[in-house]
């Protein structure tokens, strides 16, 4: 009994999570490892002190059949790991690829330059940061909140350096517009996945959650500018956006710089295509055609093939590059260089997104979702705090946004059938979206590339990133909470 109630304790979800914490945590601030090392190193302790039944379990919860569950669950630890390390890498790898390519492409093109300044034509420098949250905001309503960060970051980096400062204010305010829109407003995955959960209206979602969206971003703003006055981060030197190379751009002539047709190209390309691939696959009828047109069903066949996120940002990296050789008159051969410096940056943010996926995923597989519903299930209180602190709890865990907005509709779905609401269900869509706010660290692949487009280390991302993006999370529960009470629509 001695040994066996140890053995038993050391195989509870919590307890994993916490070693799986300790790890990650202590080995990147206390013994300075790279981040890959120790999310990997993670991952594996995780893996190892998880059970083969919790494994398989966890493929049964997901609808995968007995069999198949029961071989999963007896694959090799290291096979397990890197099968979840490959499934990132299969949903970011070539995004996080072109993106850099891209970016550096438009630094050293001056095409961000260009964008800049007809920005601050519009805005003017005071309200520079305004125009980047904004602009966040609404881009990510159709667009990957991941790949609106890889295209506006190189815009904040330009923008710092015209200004001279604010670097952290501009960096926070893209950062603060693209996930508050992934959480709220459909067709970004996880509102459309919550819509359909409760049974929620599109339409309604998306004025609701766009005007909550903004509330929060509004807060989320006040905030980055009290960070960025805490903690002036400077602009870094980093080899895809050397300082030195910005500030030349910066003070050339506009006669030296690209035209603001083709300089919006590369990232006004990917945007558009995957906007409309994302309306149509939201609210078309795929199956019956588009139109009656054959011919402009053609038409439409070709943007949306262009239209997946993948070839998008591919098409993108080629426009960039031929932006980029039409202005420096490049040779093929630093061309290629160019290409490798690029690729160079961005292979390194693979690595530690892929490996904070597999962390993420041992984690799943360790039973931690189910462990918390089990706890909150009787937690009897009102179901817009229990929706918000079912997700956060689950975020924090084990770091999917995803798969805490899948378990908390999951338990939330049932409750609200079951009882007389007095409000409209999709205060518990947004209640739930704000609960994924809550808490971003090593655990989240969401979370690395924000901390490495930025250049900020992970001390730093954990000062400014994190507390901005719970606070926004926060805020947006209160307004859902007091919309609730003031306009139920019921």
């Amino acid at each position: 009994m001695v040994v066996y109630l140890p053995y038993v304790l050391m195989q509870d979800p919590l307890l994993i999570l916490f070693v799986g914490v300790v790890i990650v945590v202590g080995g990147i601030i206390g013994l300075k490892l790279h981040p890959f090392l120790a999310l990997l190193l993670a991952a594996l302790v995780v893996a190892l002190l998880t059970p083969v039944a919790a494994v398989e379990q966890f493929y049964l919860a997901k609808g995968t059949a007995a069999p198949e569950a029961l071989k999963l669950a007896h694959k090799s630890i290291g096979e397990r790991i890197a099968t979840e390390f490959g499934n990132t890498c299969a949903k970011i790898g070539i995004l996080i690829a072109m993106a850099a390519i891209i970016g550096k492409s438009m630094l050293d093109s001056g095409a961000a330059e260009r964008i800049i300044r007809a920005m601050l034509k519009v805005t003017g420098q005071k309200n520079a940061p305004v125009g980047f949250i904004l602009s966040s905001f609404f881009l990510t309503i159709p667009v990957f909140v991941d790949t609106v960060i890889f295209l506006m970051m190189p815009l904040a980096k330009a923008m710092s350096m015209r200004l001279g400062k604010n670097y952290l204010l501009l960096a926070l305010s893209v950062i603060a517009g693209g996930v508050m829109a992934n959480s709220y407003v459909p067709p970004s995955p996880g509102p459309l996945f919550l819509v359909g959960a409760l049974n929620v209206p599109i339409g309604l979602m998306m004025v609701c959650g766009t005007l909550l969206g903004l509330c929060t971003i509004t807060v989320g703003y006040f905030i980055a500018r009290w960070l960025n006055h805490k903690f002036p981060i400077p602009l870094r030197d980093a080899p895809d956006a050397r300082l030195e190379d910005i500030a030349a751009i910066a003070n050339k002539d506009n006669k030296e710089l690209p035209a603001l047709g083709w300089s919006l190209l590369p990232a006004v390309f990917p945007l558009v295509t995957i906007c409309i691939r994302s309306a149509v696959e939201a609210f078309g009828n795929l199956k019956n055609g588009l139109t009656s047109s054959e011919f402009l069903n053609g038409i439409l066949d070709v943007v949306l093939f262009l239209g997946d996120k993948n070839i998008a940002l591919l098409m993108g990296g080629i426009f960039a590059l031929g932006v980029l050789a039409r202005q420096k008159k490049t040779k093929k051969e630093a061309l290629t260089a160019f290409v490798q410096t690029a690729l160079m940056s961005g292979g390194g943010i693979i690595l530690i997104t892929a490996a904070g996926g597999a962390f993420g995923g041992m984690l799943q597989q360790s039973g931690i979702s189910q462990r918390i519903a089990e706890l909150t299930k009787d937690y009897q209180m009102a179901l817009i705090p229990l929706a918000f602190l079912i997700t956060a709890i689950v975020r924090t865990a084990q770091g999917s946004a995803t798969v805490a907005l899948i378990t908390a509709s999951g338990i939330l779905a049932g409750m609200a059938q079951n009882a007389n609401l007095s409000f409209h269900p999709v205060y518990l869509c947004l209640a739930i979206g704000s609960g994924a706010k809550l808490i971003p660290w090593m655990n989240d692949a969401g979370f690395w590339i924000m901390c490495k487009t930025s250049n900020l280390t992970e001390r730093e991302a954990l000062q400014t990133i994190a507390p901005m993006q719970s606070l926004m999370g926060l805020t947006g529960l209160v307004l859902t909470m007091i919309a609730a009470a003031v306009f139920p629509m019921v």
